[in-house]
């Protein structure tokens, strides 16, 4: 089958999860063509046919939070452009007339779903975030209406796809019959990696220049112990700090040798680090996805939760303090789900086959627990 691959060009995770997806398509004879913004665009051209297209990113404020203002002000283009149908979904109907896709998967993305919704092609949803949206995950009590907030607006950029498979490194019911909750979906240089007990600290922001205040580098600063700093911008060593440049395989290598992660809380850097068996102490973006990951890091019994605003060295030293409580919590959550994700894949594959003949098209609309049969 010809797939078109949408892929969130909004940080790394959605580019690594793809990445380790779609080798397994094309050895099973699917010819993959990906759309994918500018962050997973950098990331996946060089491996995979791959086509630029735009995004829908968060803005940050001086303190490092996301700027709500700002995130509505400069979308405003995007937004009416998926929404509408503007210049970008009009070149992605271009192309799709080119490569004449059977079907959409996507990983967060909303240009390939809406283009998918208009020319009535099935649709597969595979990434984390639909754990919101299409599951009952366990939110903090103060996140609960927000969260309902947040999962509303997905299903509505993202519409009701006719299966989803979401990967994460916790469990959660599904709302919906056809949906399939798997295990975290890891790259192949993390599942080849040995990993060490190191004597420094890997830290990791995926938005540095905005994330990586005065107050973040000073405590880090006053620890006892090297830092590996990722995503500032910055190369180069500076007393106990040594900022390092972008490389997939230099990253997995440090992580596999680091003591503990100090991290944003994306759900496929933490998968990563529980299956290195890496304690994480994360600072959570300010919006609820990740405060829910961060949520379940403390839950799990295998981190801590810091605000990125008012992070101190000793918030740090009191979380190495218990990494070794934390280490022992890691093997019980160690869980690999890539040939579950493909298995689930290829299930909803042979049901899109075998539906396309008789013009049954269904969404998980119509599948809400206890309506109808998949």
């Amino acid at each position: 089958m010809r797939i078109a691959y949408g892929i969130m060009g909004y940080g790394r995770g959605h580019a690594m999860r793809s990445s380790a997806i779609i080798p397994g398509l094309e050895a099973a004879g699917h010819q993959v063509k990906v759309f994918a913004g500018p962050d997973a665009y950098a990331v996946m051209k060089e491996r995979f046919d791959c086509t630029l297209i735009p995004t829908i990113a968060w803005r940050y404020g001086q303190d490092g939070r996301v700027d709500t203002a700002r995130t509505i002000r400069e979308n405003v283009g995007p937004m009416a452009d998926v929404l509408f149908g503007g210049a970008g979904v009009g070149a992605m109907h271009r192309d799709f007339d080119a490569f004449r896709p059977h079907l959409v998967v996507s990983d967060s993305e909303a240009w390939t779903h809406k283009v998918a919704r208009q020319r009535r092609l099935p649709r597969i949803s595979l990434d984390h975030v639909g754990i919101m949206a299409y599951c009952r995950p366990d939110f903090p009590l103060a996140d609960r209406a927000a969260a309902m907030r947040d999962a509303f607006g997905y299903r509505t950029l993202m519409g009701l796809p006719e299966y989803a498979i979401v990967s994460s490194f916790y469990d959660a019911k599904p709302r919906y019959r056809n949906v399939e909750v798997v295990g975290p979906i890891l790259r192949g240089m993390v599942l080849s990696a040995r990993p060490t007990r190191g004597d420094y600290l890997l830290a990791y922001f995926n938005k540095g220049p905005h994330q990586f205040l005065p107050g973040v580098e000073q405590a880090l600063r006053s620890l006892e112990l090297p830092v590996r700093v990722y995503g500032t911008g910055r190369v180069g060593e500076d007393e106990n700090l040594s900022f390092r440049a972008p490389s997939q395989q230099g990253f997995v290598d440090d992580l596999a040798g680091a003591r503990a992660v100090l991290s944003t809380a994306g759900n496929q850097l933490l998968s990563e680090a529980i299956w290195l068996g890496k304690p994480a102490l994360t600072l959570p973006e300010d919006v609820v996805e990740q405060r829910l990951n961060a949520h379940m890091v403390v839950q799990m019994g295998v981190g801590e939760q810091a605000d990125l605003a008012t992070l101190t060295g000793y918030d740090i030293e009191r979380f190495l303090r218990q990494c070794d409580d934390y280490e022992q919590r890691l093997p019980e959550y160690r869980r690999e789900g890539n040939k579950e994700a493909q298995a689930a894949l290829e299930r909803a594959l042979d049901r899109i086959r075998r539906t396309a003949g008789g013009g049954r098209k269904t969404s998980l609309g119509a599948l809400r627990s206890g309506t109808q049969k998949a």
